[in-house]
């Protein structure tokens, strides 16, 4: 897969879940946000927790961990550059590595992630 298919397949999800990792609780509305564009994905909640914990939370993680990290908003285009960088090589020992360590990179967005998937699964009439 190239960056441009990437981008095309996970960009606008990316992006919608970044604000999961900004230093303020996401309100109503930006939960509503997400789950709207989640619901224009065909994934299962399983395959979406794998998605948050090997494609997003090694990047974001190191947003929450940088002193110089912007926690306010994320500057969507470095943003993506990032994760399709992350994404490009998650093959081999670098997926098996960030799954194994897939806890330590989500435990601090954990509860939000949570919040976000009760909503999805009560939106799809579907049990967690």
């Amino acid at each position: 897969m190239n960056a441009q298919q990437l981008v095309d397949e996970r960009g606008d999800l990316w992006l919608a879940l970044a604000p999961l990792w900004l230093d303020r609780e996401p309100s109503e509305r930006d939960y509503v946000r997400m789950v709207e564009v989640v619901e224009r994905y065909d994934m299962t909640l399983n395959e979406l927790e794998w998605m948050f914990r090997l494609e997003m939370a090694p990047v974001m993680s190191r947003h929450q961990l940088s002193i110089a990290s912007e926690w306010r908003q994320f500057d969507d285009y470095k943003l993506m550059k990032q994760l399709v960088n992350h994404n490009m090589r998650l093959k081999g020992w670098r997926r098996k590595s960030w799954a194994l360590f897939s806890g330590l990179t989500t435990m601090m967005v954990r509860h939000r992630w949570n919040a976000l998937m009760s909503r999805v699964a009560v939106a799809r009439g579907e049990q967690l």
